[in-house]
């Protein structure tokens, strides 16, 4: 029976761990949970002898020593997002392979956006903050509709192909600024590429970039002015994609609406203005934070884990050390 280390705390394990995913993890393999506190030295330990590696948020980074002279585990399955801050690229290259939920995290991250998509066309914050005044129906300003409607959207990520499925009930028209998207892709994917100032020319927008150089300030001052009047623009990917003090100041004029669920920096210091703002939704970076898609993460990692110890095949968890520059 092969091994498995749980290198999580008990408090995590019970967030990110479903009760059938626990009892097929214990069914299959010989299963060592940790204690706290979790510390590197203690998942250090958990790791030695085990064939496979099971970490989420709170795991301490992997110390590349633990694969020294080809021990180690030879699989690590990252029940959370992206594996950056987890492992070294090099040990991929020692034939480890790797796994993250980051694609059905995505799934969480494609509904929020959707929802405030809707939200924000409704003018649903308008029609409440009116009403908390006092007031009921509003001569002033009418909510408008997704269905039909062009949607830009910036990255063409996981989370981006979560709100491209979500978005056809809709009939959108959907066009993708990626430089990585060819013609061909984006047309199994069933949207068109554009421009970056193609796609910040929608009615809506939703950003979806990695945090990368070539990223931080993609949706600068200037592009921002060009947004059409009324827009709706989401962020929910990173903060310094976008000039953040350009997009606010827009909103606060009350000539765009936005949804931001991330900022830069984190947490942020919003001014009153902004926090009273009914233009602006805005969440604390949980996007992807849900309670049926956390506790889904370690199925969906550990259910590739087993197809590719059984047949060697990697599913869609799999990190693809070809794909790791452009990663999230």
């Amino acid at each position: 029976m092969s091994r498995l280390a749980v290198a999580m705390t008990p408090q995590r394990a019970a967030d990110v761990i479903s009760a059938d995913a626990r009892r097929l993890m214990e069914k299959r393999y010989e299963v060592s949970w940790a204690d706290e506190p979790l510390t590197a030295d203690a998942v250090a330990r958990l790791a030695t002898g085990s064939d496979v590696l099971l970490t989420s948020w709170g795991t301490p980074r992997l110390d590349r020593a633990i694969w020294a002279g080809g021990g180690g585990p030879r699989v690590v399955a990252h029940a959370a997002g992206t594996v950056k801050k987890l492992i070294d690229r090099e040990v991929l290259d020692q034939g480890v392979a790797v796994f993250s939920a980051a694609g059905r995290i995505a799934w969480s991250v494609g509904e929020y956006c959707l929802a405030a998509m809707l939200t924000l066309a409704r003018r649903l914050p308008l029609f409440d903050t009116a009403m908390r005044a006092g007031g009921w129906k509003q001569s002033g300003f009418r909510g408008g509709e997704l269905t039909g409607r062009r949607v830009g959207i910036l990255g063409a990520s996981s989370t981006a192909r979560a709100l491209i499925t979500l978005l056809r009930p809709f009939r959108c028209d959907v066009v993708v600024y990626d430089p990585y998207l060819d013609q061909e892709a984006a047309a199994a994917l069933g949207v068109r590429t554009a421009t970056l100032e193609e796609a910040l020319g929608c009615p809506f927008v939703s950003v979806h970039v990695p945090d990368l150089p070539d990223t931080r300030g993609l949706v600068s001052a200037r592009l921002i002015e060009r947004i059409p009047d009324h827009a709706v623009v989401v962020n929910s990917a990173r903060g310094p994609a976008v000039d953040q003090g350009a997009l606010l100041e827009q909103a606060l004029a009350g000539r765009l609406f936005a949804a931001l669920d991330v900022f830069d920096p984190e947490p942020p210091q919003l001014g009153e203005s902004v926090l009273r703002c009914p233009h602006l939704l805005l969440t604390p970076h949980i996007a992807g934070d849900t309670v049926d898609g956390h506790l889904a993460l370690a199925g969906y990692v550990m259910a590739d884990v087993a197809d590719w110890l059984d047949k060697g095949v990697r599913g869609p968890s799999f990190v693809d050390p070809a794909s790791w520059p452009i990663a999230a």
